[in-house]
């Protein structure tokens, strides 16, 4: 495979356009340059622009500064997103708690068309950015809902709740769902480290209301 450079490279990178994050972003980590990066970082660059992604967006400029980290975090995180056992509408579900716990206004923008087109029903969305339980969620969205908020909230999960997300996901789908909960953890606080906002004309997060959940 030819590597990205020059204008390719920068457009992957996010440089000077709008999901490449903001000024705050710059500030705490400048976007790397591929004159810029070391060898090791450029080895990864270039592993996860040849992967699905096929850019360099989010948290990955921030991790290229551990590249060896990098490269473990974006091979879990491109098996979770592209690979996972747990059906795409319910992994972005999962994804878009995630980022409503952390505030991750990025991770949001990036993630919402993704879980519309998966098929999450805009209503549930716009509940879970407005801070509330969804209502009308299916059976398997009940599920994973309660699944995430309640291991976050509580650190554990109770038998009833395990029990109702085992009989949808089955064993490796909760690993799963436990794993991607916990990468995107990690992601949206890479995120909110970083200041990486979102594109100007991309959906964002309202602000949180007082005693909203998750």
């Amino acid at each position: 495979m030819r590597k990205a450079t020059g204008p390719v490279f920068a457009a992957a990178m996010g440089i000077g356009i709008a999901a490449g994050g903001a000024s705050g972003a710059a500030e705490r980590f400048p976007t790397l340059t591929p004159e810029q990066m070391t060898p090791a970082q450029r080895k990864v660059a270039d592993a996860i622009l040849a992967g699905p992604r096929k850019g360099l967006g989010g948290p990955f400029n921030t991790w290229l500064r551990s590249p060896e980290l990098a490269d473990k975090l974006q091979q879990v995180g491109e098996h979770l997103r592209f690979h996972s056992s747990i059906p795409p509408r319910l992994n972005e579900f999962a994804i878009l708690l995630t980022a409503r716990a952390w505030d991750a206004d990025y991770e949001w923008s990036a993630h919402y068309p993704l879980a519309l087109k998966a098929g999450l029903n805009p209503a549930i969305a716009a509940a879970v950015a407005d801070g509330k339980r969804p209502a009308g969620m299916a059976a398997d969205e009940t599920a994973v809902y309660d699944f995430v908020t309640e291991l976050r909230a509580t650190h554990k999960v109770s038998d009833p709740t395990y029990a109702a997300a085992q009989r949808v996901l089955g064993d490796q789908g909760v690993v799963d769902l436990v794993a991607l909960s916990g990468y995107y953890d990690l992601v949206s606080m890479t995120l909110n480290t970083a200041q990486v906002a979102a594109p100007a004309d991309g959906p964002k997060l309202p602000p949180r209301a007082k005693g909203s959940k998750p």
